[in-house]
């Protein structure tokens, strides 16, 4: 059994078990395979001053097990707003002993880090000190938005001719990590993975009774329905699918899944619209809510400034969704029919014909579901051992 130290600042932790799920879950498949033990290292941000939005960060425990996994959660100095372009240096300096010492209780064989920027260069300083290969995965933000930071680019393209292998989760994203100067011989497409048990259709109606009646949803029981799932940010969009209910009859409605600082002007341009009866904000929804809530809604609309390849694509079709995108990361890759859903502008008039369309004309859960056949956990850690493997046994 070969032992992988992966470095990961998104990684679900009490209090915030939501938080880096799919990447828990990708490292769980890889772990549940039997030919890696995976030690996972979470840095976790702190300030230097008592700042109130950081508080419930403090009950973290340093160290906890999570399955098969074991999980590390040291802190490094982060100055918010400021510290972005330093912060692999930061997480290094903090995390480095650590690592030193878990290699020297059991040698590790690879260190990767699950997002390009800040994991990246942070996880790089590792794997040099401990003289091990090292592979990088790119998720989309961490490539479009750092990799437009003169000095956050200086470290991800060092890092990038460092590592053995790099990972990225659509073709169009490493098309974009080529044109960005990062060596195309050593990266691989690794699609995400879906829970397949969890997230299958159930028949819309059903569906959507069975939400409507959930105190924690209670989401309208009749009339078209549009769901919007991602945090309340602006490069997500939301405010756009608002816009779109404006271009379309007033009993189709939209209910937004998910927090963020966005949520204020969210709201008060919903009220500015008057569309208060037509939005519903659901906050947070629950894990195991989340497969009924995509399974209830007739498409969903994210109309994302950039994405990789976003789990929220692959689980609305998964569950029988059409999902309303832009032409961004991997969007042809995902939407590759009529079934699957449309691709448009990020526009509230496009968004709107979209809707009329898919509304007029819905394909049947069933056709859009099968457009989701290739994407598994147990296909994604499979790729990425034999990617590991052979990252392993080049160095």
């Amino acid at each position: 059994m070969k032992r992988l130290l992966s470095l990961s600042t998104l990684y679900p932790a009490p209090g915030r078990t939501g938080f880096g799920r799919f990447v828990a879950r990708q490292m769980e498949a890889l772990a549940a395979r039997g030919d890696w033990e995976v030690t996972v290292i979470n840095p976790i941000g702190m300030p230097p001053l008592p700042l109130k939005r950081y508080a419930s960060l403090r009950a973290i425990p340093a160290l906890e097990t999570q399955g098969a996994l074991t999980i590390h959660h040291p802190r490094f100095t982060l100055l918010p707003a400021i510290s972005g372009p330093i912060n692999p240096a930061l997480i290094a300096r903090a995390v480095m002993p650590l690592a030193k010492k878990l290699h020297a209780e059991m040698p590790f064989d690879m260190v990767d880090a699950q997002f390009f920027y800040p994991d990246g260069p942070a996880a790089a300083a590792i794997a040099r000190a401990l003289g091990l290969p090292l592979a990088i995965k790119a998720r989309g933000s961490d490539i479009h938005l750092w990799g437009a930071n003169t000095l956050a680019r200086r470290q991800m393209l060092a890092a990038a001719r460092q590592a053995t292998a790099l990972l990225a989760v659509s073709s169009a994203l490493a098309r974009d990590m080529s044109a960005m100067g990062m060596p195309e011989a050593s990266t691989h497409v690794h699609y995400t993975g879906l829970d397949r048990e969890r997230f299958q259709p159930l028949e819309r109606k059903a569906a959507r009774q069975l939400v409507s009646a959930i105190p924690a949803l209670h989401v309208w029981s009749t009339g078209p329905l549009l769901l919007c799932v991602g945090a309340l940010v602006p490069i997500k969009g939301q405010a756009i699918a608002i816009r779109a209910l404006t271009h379309l009859p007033p009993d189709v409605r939209l209910a937004i899944a998910g927090t963020g600082a966005d949520e204020a002007s969210l709201k008060a341009l919903t009220a500015q619209l008057g569309l208060e009866s037509r939005v519903q904000f659901l906050g947070a929804v629950e894990h195991d809510l989340l497969p009924q809530l995509l399974c209830a809604a007739d498409a969903m609309v994210l109309p994302s400034e950039r994405e990789g390849l976003a789990n929220a694509w692959i689980e609305a079709i998964a569950c029988g969704t059409p999902v309303i995108i832009p032409d961004i990361g991997g969007a042809r890759e995902v939407v590759q029919n009529a079934a699957a859903g449309r691709i448009v502008e990020r526009t509230p008039e496009a968004i709107a014909k979209a809707v009329a369309d898919l509304l007029a004309n819905p394909p049947s859960q069933q056709s859009v579901s099968a457009n989701a056949e290739r994407f598994s956990w147990s296909a994604n850690a499979e790729a990425l051992a034999t990617i590991y493997e052979k990252a392993a046994a080049k160095h």
